[in-house]
């Protein structure tokens, strides 16, 4: 095989494979079988391997990992990740929307969104193609976490559709959903270990570990809405989230009511509400909601205070918590000899999870 016949041969099947992949993990549309794709995913890694200098570094390949990062460097922020302002009752939103009305100019439109309860991200995408990604931090710089970012199978490394800028930054939630938590509970209570204590907190580490293959092995996934660019030409949040869907993110599901247009605050307060039973069927944690202006002019208008944004408000939901019984004590002796206090439980359902045992390591 020439180097040109290679390059062409590396370029259809990086191409075929980020089809498939989105396909599975975005679309959960497959149209092809696991082996099939790991056969595909095989032959573009020999490839790679005969002819390194056409191996992209947002190859399908990369999608197992294997890079090891000593440090993670820090980078400022193009545009300051802000947190919002929290409520803690509909009495909060109320006020809220009303001190808008009385700021804003002609109508206001809101978009309401679930509040994923996982690690804020910032990806940023030049030519099309996953460049840089990295954490909240303190909203002014974060951590630069890009090789493990690349392992998530659910971020596009290449964007498909037409009509993104040169360059943009698109935000969101890294998550763990409650079926790899479990699995990875699992595996730990086998060893010996202590439990993770929730999900969150699990994908916050993961995010972090020096190993991309440990990463690519966990299972985390992500939800992506937030568009930044200084060639913005939508002119509502809305508009930007679904066009972030056609260029193969994986955006909050209409469908599934993850993402509503609302008008009214009776509309806001239905949404709120509807969640707040409906979470417990989710396959991953949200623990409230985020309403933000829909305009983007309007959003101007109103700007922000010194901490966060005028336009956008999160309600957070209660904590969910249960009773029930401590049946037994057990001791658990992990692979490094350590002991740790384990309470059996009364089976009980907490937050779409059966809980059954409780590690007691703090």
């Amino acid at each position: 095989m020439t180097e040109a016949e290679a390059q062409k041969e590396i370029e259809k099947l990086t191409d075929e494979l980020n089809h498939h992949n989105h396909l599975y993990y975005v679309k959960a549309q497959p149209v092809i079988s696991d082996y099939d794709f790991d056969q595909l995913l095989e032959k573009l890694k020999k490839l790679e391997e005969q002819f390194p200098k056409f191996a992209s570094p947002n190859s399908p390949t990369k999608r197992v990992g294997g890079d090891i990062t000593k440090i993670f460097p820090t980078v400022k922020h193009k545009y300051p990740m802000l947190s919002l302002s929290n409520s803690y009752s509909t009495e909060d939103i109320v006020d809220w929307e009303t001190r808008l009305k009385k700021l804003a100019d002609g109508d206001i439109e809101y978009v309401c969104e679930l509040k994923y309860d996982g690690v804020a991200i910032g990806i940023t995408y030049v030519n099309g193609e996953l460049f840089r990604a990295v954490t909240r931090g303190d909203g002014e710089e974060g951590e630069d976490i890009t090789p493990n970012v690349r392992t998530i199978k659910s971020v596009p490394l290449k964007l498909t559709g037409t009509g993104y800028p040169q360059e943009f930054e698109i935000r969101g939630e890294i998550i763990l959903p409650r079926s790899s938590f479990d699995k990875m509970n699992a595996e730990r209570e086998a060893a010996g270990e202590p439990l993770y204590a929730n999900p969150r907190n699990t994908a916050a580490g993961t995010l972090k570990n020096q190993d991309s293959a440990v990463v690519a092995s966990r299972g985390l996934d992500s939800f992506l809405y937030g568009f930044y660019s200084d060639k913005n030409t939508f002119k509502t949040h809305y508009e930007s989230v679904i066009a972030c869907g056609g260029w193969g993110f994986k955006i909050p599901d209409e469908k599934k009511n993850y993402l509503k247009k609302c008008a009214t605050i009776d509309e806001i307060i239905g949404f709120i509400n509807y969640w707040d039973e409906e979470r417990k069927k989710l396959g991953f944690e949200i623990d409230g909601i985020v309403i933000k202006v829909n305009s983007y002019l309007q959003q101007q208008d109103l700007g922000f205070t010194s901490k966060s944004p005028r336009w956008a408000i999160a309600y957070k939901f209660k904590a969910e918590t249960v009773s029930t019984l401590v049946e037994s004590i057990a001791y658990q002796v992990g692979r490094t000899g350590a002991i740790t206090p384990v309470a059996n439980l009364k089976p009980v359902l907490l937050a779409g999870t059966t809980v059954k045992r409780a590690s007691l390591h703090n």
